[in-house]
């Protein structure tokens, strides 16, 4: 596909990695709860509103700009993450064990086993009064990417250290757009089925700490995985068993 082999060591289960680690931003304790606030605001209307069909239009579209808003921004991450790694590519080896034992820092962070400060230092970004247009979704879109650090800091990092051991601009953009996927459908599914959401994202608040703890569990495998050589080796095994997925690069 556009001749460049996508699915080689570590691509595939990284890019399914990164998707699950957008989800688990989505999941986090500073996104979910705020959700239906953000979306109503962005669609000019309130929460009771995104309750009737008619009004959901709107909001679907604000959703659908905001969306565009955040991958913006992790695609221009994931291209400076991957011109890093490229730059370092002699000395890919470490590059990949020190990005795994980062990833494993991360993890532990989540998991509670220590907490990392700078990680816990919110900074949003201020977009003035922007709702009710899909120019101002987008505007949002761009500072929330930029702003949520500790909802998105450790496992966005994670990310962006798994997109710079690819040392290949594609690849790594890949792994971005992977995120921005992960955490941008939540956004959309919500917008567009509201009513039906509601009783899922309230079970997901109320388990909110063990969903925390199981990423943070999950980040630290990965990044262990990738410090030993294990993630370069879970990749060719996977396509050893389904043959099918090498057609796909």
């Amino acid at each position: 596909m556009f001749g460049i082999d996508l699915i080689d060591a570590g691509v595939l289960p990284a890019l399914l990695v990164a998707a699950f680690a957008g989800l688990l931003s989505f999941l986090s304790p500073c996104v979910l709860p705020i959700v239906p606030p953000y979306l109503a605001y962005m669609g000019g209307v309130s929460v009771s509103q995104m309750q009737g069909a008619e009004r959901r239009g709107p909001v679907v579209l604000a959703a659908a700009f905001f969306v565009l808003g955040l991958s913006t921004v992790f695609l221009i991450l994931g291209i400076a993450a991957s011109a890093l790694g490229r730059a370092l590519l002699q000395y890919q080896d470490w590059f990949v064990t020190i990005a795994g034992i980062v990833i494993m820092v991360f993890g532990a962070h989540f998991v509670g086993v220590f907490r990392l400060p700078f990680l816990d230092r919110e900074a949003r970004v201020d977009a003035g009064d922007r709702g009710g247009s899909a120019l101002g979704a987008y505007v949002l879109g761009l500072a929330f990417a930029f702003g949520w650090t500790p909802c998105l800091g450790p496992i966005l990092g994670a990310i962006l250290s798994m997109a710079a051991s690819e040392a290949d601009l594609t690849r790594g953009t890949l792994l971005l757009a992977g995120y921005a996927v992960g955490l941008g459908i939540p956004f959309l599914l919500v917008a567009a089925f509201f009513p039906a959401m509601q009783r899922p994202m309230a079970w997901m608040k109320r388990h909110m700490g063990r969903i925390e703890r199981v990423s943070g569990l999950l980040l630290w495998t990965v990044g262990l995985m990738m410090a030993t050589g294990q993630f370069a080796a879970f990749s060719f095994w996977l396509l050893e068993t389904f043959p099918i997925l090498a057609t796909l690069g």
